[in-house]
């Protein structure tokens, strides 16, 4: 018999975690290293979306024009801090190159195999794993307090019909606020895309941690790592702080921080990280039953089981560690444009995330080009949890061989 190959993968996020457990039901005994606690970083106070409605990317016509007012207000979804801009300049240029719709279409086409292939896999492991997580699929609401952005997504939804056979339900008057009650009237309308649904991410995460465990992976919390060791050009242990940990193969899954890895890893990824933000509370008593994105102001909002959440933005301004409260205020007057009651007390959580947005909003999923069994699982952008079966389930494809369930070309580190 041969021996067990080793895998070792550095992230502990969902992208890591469901990257061991793919691997370790295909045989690979599996280590999981993190910096801080399993399942605690970006992974964790995200709103919770498994969109496969979510294939255009930040990267569209009109982005630049927002960004300009983004450095210029601080009363805007997207905001770009000026002190940054010459660290920023690189990354938002490949970013502006983007916004335009041939571009858009190509993101879109990367990325909806992968969203659709996550939706199902979820579907899956849910049942397979009898993993609570507040499982959800009443869809999304996309909500207009204005008529004029309301009709004219009608344009979006016919292109998405068109070319990825998503549609959306229009609910106006009386039938939105029928179908929504913690709407107030007078909005102008909004769009149900029924193939959405959401989960409440601690629970994802609480709960891969505990099936990843059963499947035999190794986990070991507050372990950052250094570099790997080189012998005969190939990578065969990563340096730890607490040590070395040998290995016959590699992933690298650890999203926004991927760039401090570059020497590492062989390629400097255009990938920064994106300040999201959100508010964990108790249920109003007129809580939403749907999970929902207030357009205009781009703010979301999650039901779950036992609490709501308030979140979303998008801030660059580096790897900032402050918790920014003019942020966090914009997402509650956000919310009271649209909704009865906006907030609740007591809050639970206040809480920002990086996201690692790539330029042109297509993850890196690919061999690094500086040692041939290192994997690299990267740059998901907002996506992270709708698209993280569907990657992990991918990587361990590329690792052992096996046929890829999507393509993989669009995903590859030189692009």
């Amino acid at each position: 018999m041969t021996e067990q190959k080793h895998t070792v993968i550095v992230g502990g996020g969902v992208i890591g975690g469901f990257t061991a457990w793919y691997l370790a039901r295909m045989g690979r005994k599996v280590t999981l290293i993190e910096k801080g606690e399993f399942g605690k970083a970006c992974s964790h106070g995200n709103c919770g979306y498994v969109s496969p409605s979510h294939v255009i990317p930040l990267a569209r016509p009109g982005q630049i024009s927002k960004g300009i007012k983004g450095m210029l207000s601080r009363q805007t979804a997207l905001r770009i801090e000026p002190s940054k801009l010459a660290i920023l300049a690189p990354w938002l240029l490949k970013f502006a190159l983007r916004c335009n719709a041939k571009s858009m279409m190509e993101a879109g086409k990367a990325c909806h195999p992968l969203l659709q292939s996550s939706a199902a896999l979820y579907r899956e492991v849910f049942e397979q794993e009898n993993m609570k997580v507040d499982w959800k699929t009443d869809g999304l609401l996309f909500v207009y307090r204005d008529q004029h952005e309301f009709d004219a997504y009608a344009e979006t939804d016919a292109w998405l019909k068109k070319h990825f056979d998503m549609s959306a339900v229009p609910y106006a008057g009386k039938a939105l606020t029928d179908l929504e009650p913690a709407l107030k009237p007078g909005l102008a309308g909004a769009w149900l895309y029924q193939c959405d649904a959401h989960l409440r991410p601690s629970k994802l995460m609480s709960e891969l941690r505990r099936i990843i465990l059963a499947a035999g992976v190794t986990i070991h919390d507050n372990t950052e790592m250094k570099s790997f060791e080189e012998r005969n050009g190939k990578a065969a242990a990563v340096v730890t702080n607490k040590g070395k940990i040998d290995g016959d193969e590699f992933v690298v899954a650890t999203g926004a921080w991927t760039p401090l890895l570059s020497r590492e890893i062989g390629i400097k990824l255009p990938i920064q990280p994106g300040k999201g933000y959100s508010i964990t509370m108790a249920r109003p008593k007129l809580c939403p039953k749907y999970p929902m994105i207030l357009e205009e102001c781009h703010v979301a909002i999650t039901p779950f089981e036992e609490g709501y959440r308030v979140g979303s933005t998008m801030e660059f301004a580096g790897y900032d560690t402050t918790l920014n409260r003019h942020r966090l205020n914009y997402l509650r007057s956000g919310a009271a444009e649209y909704l009865h009651e906006p907030t609740a007390e007591p809050v639970e959580e206040e809480w920002y995330g990086w996201r690692p947005m790539t330029a042109d909003g297509i993850p890196f999923i690919d061999r690094s080009p500086r040692f041939g069994n290192v994997w690299i699982g990267a740059g998901h952008s907002m996506l992270g949890i709708s698209m993280g079966t569907g990657t992990g389930k991918l990587l361990a494809e590329l690792i052992t061989g096996a046929k890829p369930h999507v393509p993989v070309e669009c995903y590859r580190v030189n692009r």
